[in-house]
């Protein structure tokens, strides 16, 4: 592959106001400039605001594709992220403020988490975990979560935890993978006002979990009836947390880890279906972690900040728990869904506790587009001043809602692009310095080398191509848990003869101004007519439409041009689906980029499936276009919404 054709142009830029930039930890190219001249210099200063037991030796060693970060450096973790704010102002400052989506709500000082994490370091060294160990987490959206996550890390186990949506058979392959020694779970959660019986799936999966010897179990739902709850517990190996803590003691020393020491073990989906296990160290993680959170954000001790991510995903490891945390933030913490019991039910929660930096993916973003904006005018937003985007990439006029609606046109928007293997942001606007643009991740963070490249390793100075990171960073996946060479296949292989080329799988274009817009997965570019189409572009021009709040492009097989280009296309309210508007949107996209992007079909849809973490499975559109047996549907948040499509595009094309 070559260069991927560059067809959508947005020429919109919002510079930073004067009083932002005067008031932003970085308000001038400084920075970045230090860190590209000696990006191992500026990640060093950024590890030494960590706390440290033993210092390190040496900043990196890299033999590509291997690299190690403060090597003969110790730390903790969990210490970095409690211990330390405990002796200050912050004791008593809000940690995390959670809310429960029945509405119970709880704010946890530092001292509080303090306090809880010894405790429940203590109770995992009575179920028998030591250093090593691995410790799988699946739960809800409860404040446990993060302390049974900061817990693993205290006593040096690596814990893996598994969204709490996914299946008795997801929870028992990532189990069996990694070899857990014990589970921490709930009885349940809370979803749209359905329980999940997370504690009945958890005894599922563990039927086929030979390593498993503990349970311990957080009782989250009630009966109502005295202290019974809707769980079953197993006589010696299930144990009840609340009961498990008053019978050990308050203080857990913390180990001494080195900072290539595991911190977790994290599941990815793979394209073979066998999910990857991506493994995370512990100092050079924390140092990434921190450093973007306290710059991407312009984090500031005052603030109070909201990443809205589940902790089963990369983004509520690095921007919910270890990011903020390090940083001695207040963060909030929400259980349930953003439409329940309706759709304001996030801009209500902004409202109450005056929430000033808000972090959220674009699935979400359009959700709201499609929604309406008076769902957020009932709120007061005054207090917000940064707003950030993570998952996929945004379409500019989704953008420029956000921009619009819930930032009123004064809050910069972070629109950062990363990976579960990168651990943390790679390439970002800084809220003080870059003037943005819609759609555009903008540049690469500081210490952070990324460019395009095309299937020889030439770089592209501008215009479309393979996104490849140049240079190791601190908090880079090691490995693959249980298969090296997959690792190194999956990553470090796409160039031969080049190991120290990092492969995340994304098409890219650079602008004039050396911006990055990232067009998407390789997998998903289109062929028309010999031309190398990003869906992504495809799709932008489609959600520019006032009808549209979503849409999915993908290619189907075609005679003469190859590949032909299908929309999947969910409208915004108050708009009717009809064959004048199909025609009006292809005519649109047409105007848009060009007569060989416009739609050969469109299929209205009230929904898109989507994986559990909100990113669009295209693969399962294409079996749909292409008229094929469907692909594996586990991982969907709703499997009926596929099944639907299939029926509604074979009607259409009949």
């Amino acid at each position: 592959m070559n260069d991927i054709d560059v067809l959508l142009q947005e020429t919109r830029s919002f510079p930073p106001s004067a009083e932002f930039k005067a008031k932003a930890h970085v308000h001038d190219s400084r920075l970045h400039d230090d860190a590209g001249m000696a990006p191992h210099a500026f990640w060093a200063r950024e590890a030494a605001t960590l706390d440290w037991m033993k210092p390190w030796e040496t900043v990196c060693e890299w033999t590509p594709p291997r690299a190690k970060w403060f090597t003969g450096g110790t730390l903790n973790v969990s210490v970095n992220c409690v211990d330390r704010h405990i002796h200050g102002p912050r004791r008593n400052k809000a940690a995390l403020i959670w809310e429960g989506e029945p509405g119970d709500r709880r704010t946890w000082t530092y001292w509080d988490l303090y306090r809880e994490v010894n405790l429940a370091a203590n109770m995992l060294k009575r179920l028998g975990v030591t250093k090593g160990d691995r410790v799988a987490i699946y739960m809800p959206m409860i404040v446990e979560s993060v302390i049974a996550m900061l817990a693993c890390a205290r006593i040096g186990a690596i814990h893996t935890v598994v969204f709490g949506g996914f299946s008795p058979d997801s929870l028992r392959d990532r189990i069996n993978d990694c070899g857990c020694k014990v589970l921490i779970t709930a009885d349940g959660g809370y979803r749209r006002g359905q329980t999940v019986p997370l504690k009945r799936n958890a005894d599922e999966a563990l039927k086929e979990c030979p390593t498993i010897e503990h349970v311990l179990v957080v009782m989250r739902r009630r009966s109502g009836v005295g202290d019974e709850t809707f769980a079953e517990m197993q006589e010696g190996r299930d144990h009840w947390w609340h009961r498990l803590k008053r019978q050990v003691p308050k203080y857990c020393e913390p180990e001494e880890m080195d900072a290539e020491d595991v911190l977790f073990i994290l599941y990815t989906s793979g394209t073979t279906g066998k999910p990857k296990g991506i493994v995370h160290t512990t100092g050079g993680y924390l140092t990434g972690a921190a450093a973007t959170t306290k710059y991407v954000f312009d984090l500031k001790d005052e603030d109070v900040y909201w990443c809205t991510a589940d902790i089963g995903w990369i983004t509520g490891h690095t921007y919910l728990t270890y990011g903020p945390l390090a940083n001695g933030a207040t963060c909030v913490m929400y259980e349930g869904a953003p439409d329940w019991p309706d759709k304001d039910r996030f801009w209500q929660i902004c409202e109450r506790y005056g929430v000033t930096v808000f972090y959220t993916a674009p699935t979400a973003i359009r959700a709201f587009m499609k929604w309406g904006a008076p769902f957020v005018e009932k709120h007061d937003l005054s207090q917000l001043r940064v707003l950030g985007s993570v998952g996929e990439p945004i379409n500019p006029e989704a953008w420029m809602w956000y921009h619009k609606v819930i930032g009123k046109e004064r809050c910069p928007i972070v629109d950062t692009w990363w990976q579960t293997e990168t651990g943390s942001i790679m390439i970002t606007p800084l809220p003080g310095v870059t003037s943005t643009k819609p759609g555009s991740a903008t540049t690469p963070f500081p210490g952070i080398k990324a460019t395009l490249l095309d299937s020889q390793a030439n770089e592209i100075a501008v215009g479309g191509g393979l996104l490849a990171i140049t240079h190791p960073w601190p908090s880079m996946l090691r490995t693959i848990w249980g298969d090296d060479q997959r690792y190194v296949d999956t990553y470090f292989s796409k160039w031969e003869g080049r190991p120290d080329l990092y492969f995340p799988g994304d098409g890219a274009k650079r602008d004039d101004d050396g911006f990055l817009w990232i067009l998407g997965r390789v997998d998903d570019v289109l062929n028309v007519a010999g031309h190398r189409i990003g869906t992504m572009e495809v799709e932008s021009a489609l959600v520019d439409h006032p009808a549209v709040a979503e849409a999915a492009v993908v290619g189907k097989s075609h005679d003469l041009k190859g590949q032909a280009i299908a929309a999947f296309v969910t409208l915004r309210a108050g708009f009717t689906q009809s064959g004048s508007l199909r025609d009006e949107l292809r005519e649109h996209v047409a105007l848009k980029i060009g007569a060989l992007a416009r739609p050969d079909d469109i299929l209205f849809s009230a929904d898109l499936p989507k994986t559990r973490s909100g990113k669009i499975m295209r693969r399962l559109l294409r079996d749909i276009a292409e008229g094929r047996a469907l692909g594996d549907t586990t991982t969907l948040a709703d499997p009926s919404v596929v099944a639907s499509l299939k029926d509604q595009y074979e009607a259409q094309e009949s």
